[in-house]
Formats: structure tokens, sequence, C-alpha cells
């Protein structure tokens, strides 16, 4: 006599729901919820994730480990500051570009390295409004130099 052992599929569907769910809400959420601004600077144009608080400021491009040619990240400030930007946890080369309220160049960083450690602080002499990190080799790429303009919108009031 044979037995069957009732299989439902339940449990394992429910699993399934559950990981999809998770990956929604703690992968896919966020980064759609990140707001994406067109950049021009230099000859470039770039599609910027744009950094208004102090928590996405903070994060950067940490963790991050490929930088497409057309990638950027941009950060706005509440007021200018000498404002610096730490290499820690970063996985990639970036160049940095801080500018004013102008969003004129001011200050430039080429070919910034990943360090693991908290000594790689990059720091603009002049008080900066906005922070451009780009793929390391771009400033020179897409003839990014002082006193260059940036075209982006930003609504001043949702930087926080």
């Amino acid at each position: 006599m044979e037995t069957h052992k009732d299989f439902s599929a339940g449990p394992i569907i429910a699993a399934i729901v559950l990981m999809v769910l998770a990956l929604v809400v703690f992968v896919i959420l966020p980064n759609m919820l990140q707001t994406t601004n067109s950049l021009r600077i230099g000859d470039g144009i770039f599609r910027a994730r744009v950094a208004l608080n102090e928590a996405d400021r903070i994060k950067g491009l940490s963790g991050v480990e490929k930088l497409s040619p057309d990638q950027a990240l941009l950060m706005a400030f509440p007021t200018e500051g000498k404002w610096n930007i730490w290499m820690k946890d970063m996985l990639v080369p970036i160049d940095i570009v801080w500018l004013d309220k102008d969003k004129k160049v001011i200050y430039i960083v080429k070919d910034a390295q990943p360090d693991g450690t908290t000594s790689s602080v990059f720091e603009s002499k002049i008080p900066a409004k906005y922070v451009i990190e780009l793929p390391s080799g771009t400033v020179d790429s897409k003839a990014i130099k002082s006193d260059s303009k940036a075209i982006f919108n930003i609504n001043e009031e949702d930087i926080k």
C-alpha cells in the first residue's frame, strides 16, 4: 500500500511573494524615490542622482561598484560652506567638482581614489553650495575647468 504525503505549495508561494516584496521595498523603491536630474557641465550631459539631505549626502556614492560615463552624483547643500568629501567605503575613483551658489566651478579634485580608511577627505578651498561626483577622468574628457558653469534645476526649498 502506497502512502502519499500531501504537498502544499502554499508556504513556498508565500515565501516567494515575501522575497519579491522585500526586494521591492528594500532595493527597487529606494532607488526609484531618489531624485535624478539632467546635469550639463563642460562638454558633458549627465544623469545625476541628487542628494538633497544630509543622509543622502553622507551616503554619496559609497558602495557603488561602477559608474557609467554619463552618471553623476549632485549634492546640494543648504548653505555655502567648505564641504568635505570623504572617500570611506568608496569602490571607484572619482573626479570631484565644487560649485558656488551660481553653479560656477570653483574647485576640482581629479582621480580621487577609493579608500577604506578615514584618511581620504577632500575639501574645497572656497565655500561651495554644490558638489558633483563624476567618474574619474571626466573632468579632462569633458573639458570641465574652473569657471565652467553647470546647468541643472533644483528646488532650493527641498534642500535640507
